[in-house]
């Protein structure tokens, strides 16, 4: 049994109450055994190892509840001209020159950049969505080779899709559920779960089949829903009713369901997401770089919805993702007392750990998990408890996280990522977005 005490200037245990001066944890083995007093935790438990966070504050780590690790090899890609719209967003852009064109070497190399990227910046907890209809069977499990690697806390999923064909949508089904058995079986800190695309890339028998295949296997089921006008229009169009309203007659809404973005919704659609259970991720800068608008998020917070934040694999640091769903929402509702800051915390810890459905993820209280982060804390005005979570979403960044330990292991520590080359796991990324951007020229 190894245990550790972690003693900062000031403790967040769960944002939905102050954060604690001079407060610090107890970790034994990959969990939290106490929090106190640090002068308490030093007199109860003297033959502890002693991990000085002077100077900073003890947070748990950011759980990154929607991304796409090889999302980063599409930064800079070359175009002929931009999207004009989020159809063309996929049809002409993201198809094509980069899910389409993704192998498992491009893929691997940009999860092991990603995950460094993401622990770097204190996120210990993601869940990743990938499409690569070219690189299944067999892409979930070369993925987890790498987050393990990185020792992460991870739940991975292939988003199916029929738009390719119908029998490369059933692959995609089978990687999800075949992986999801291999995870249990092998333990560790990887995980799966059900994904699919959305409504207008798949069938409404292929729907109905993965909550079946999800509801045996006890996970949860994702899709991508109402990222922008396209998919409640196409349903409109479709099926006479918009996207929340098909998926309700189809009968599969319900706590089993994670929504990500659901950005163009109806007040109706809305009552569906609350009165149903459906858990939802705000990617609040991805979907401003779409063009999708902004989520109606304080009203689903009002309503009571199982709400997390997500960086979509656009930017990562979770202090921007943070800044983002801070601000957006304020200008949105004309109102500075929108999504106070202590609640954009909320959404990026524990409340993103419960949308992707993890339990004792996302706090530091005894018996959850020893996920957390070492945040620098002087800042140019005096740090108190009415003014810290304001304090760090505004004035803080990536560069500012100084450790991070996952499962009570340190993977980072003085800001550097253990165990990776950063230099060689850059050029590495480079030669496979290179490979990519060729693809696409050709």
């Amino acid at each position: 049994m190894s245990s550790t005490l972690i003693l900062g200037d000031w403790l967040i245990t769960t944002p939905m109450e102050p954060p604690k001066a001079n407060w610090g944890v107890r970790v034994v083995d990959d969990s939290i055994a106490a929090v106190g007093p640090s002068a308490d935790l030093r007199r109860d438990y003297p033959d502890d190892e002693v991990h000085d966070a002077g100077g900073c504050v003890v947070a748990p780590g950011f759980v990154n509840g929607h991304t796409h690790l090889y999302g980063t090899l599409a930064h800079g890609i070359p175009l002929d001209k931009a999207p004009s719209d989020f159809w063309s967003f996929l049809a002409d852009f993201w198809w094509p020159l980069v899910e389409d064109a993704l192998d498992h070497e491009m893929m691997c190399a940009a999860t092991d950049w990603v995950c460094a990227e993401m622990l770097r910046g204190g996120t210990t907890c993601f869940y990743d969505c990938l499409e690569a209809p070219f690189a299944i069977p067999g892409a979930l499990l070369a993925q987890k080779e790498v987050v393990e690697r990185r020792g992460m806390r991870g739940i991975l999923s292939f988003e199916a899709t029929e738009r390719v064909s119908r029998e490369n949508g059933q692959l995609g089904l089978r990687e999800n559920a075949e992986f999801v058995e291999h995870c249990r079986e092998a333990g560790g800190l990887v995980s799966g779960l059900m994904c699919f695309h959305t409504t207008f890339t798949c069938s409404a028998g292929f729907i109905r089949q993965a909550f079946e295949l999800a509801g045996d296997l006890d996970v949860l089921t994702h899709m991508h829903c109402n990222e922008g006008v396209h998919e409640p229009n196409y349903a409109q169009e479709h099926f006479g009713m918009r996207t929340l309203e098909y998926y309700d007659q189809l009968g599969v809404t319900g706590p089993a369901m994670l929504a990500s973005q659901c950005v163009q919704v109806s007040e109706r659609e809305q009552a569906t997401i609350a009165e149903r259970g459906v858990h939802v991720t705000h990617m609040p800068l991805s979907n401003c770089e779409v063009g999708g608008g902004i989520a109606p998020v304080p009203e689903l917070m009002d309503a009571g919805v199982t709400l997390g934040l997500g960086s979509d694999g656009y930017v990562n640091d979770f202090f921007a993702v943070m800044r983002g769903a801070f601000l957006i929402h304020k200008a949105a509702h004309l109102n500075p007392q929108v999504m106070p800051a202590h609640l954009v915390w909320y959404l990026a810890t524990e409340g993103g750990a419960r949308a992707i459905g993890l339990e004792r993820v996302g706090r530091l209280e005894p018996g959850w998990a020893a996920d957390l982060q070492l945040i620098n804390a002087e800042l140019p005005t005096p740090v108190a408890d009415h003014n810290l979570y304001e304090q760090l979403v505004l004035w803080r960044n990536h560069t500012h996280v100084r450790d991070v330990m996952v499962a009570g292991e340190w993977r980072v520590r003085d800001g550097e990522v253990l165990g990776a080359d950063m230099r060689a796991m850059r050029a590495r990324v480079h030669e496979n977005a290179a490979r990519m951007w060729h693809k696409a020229r050709e």
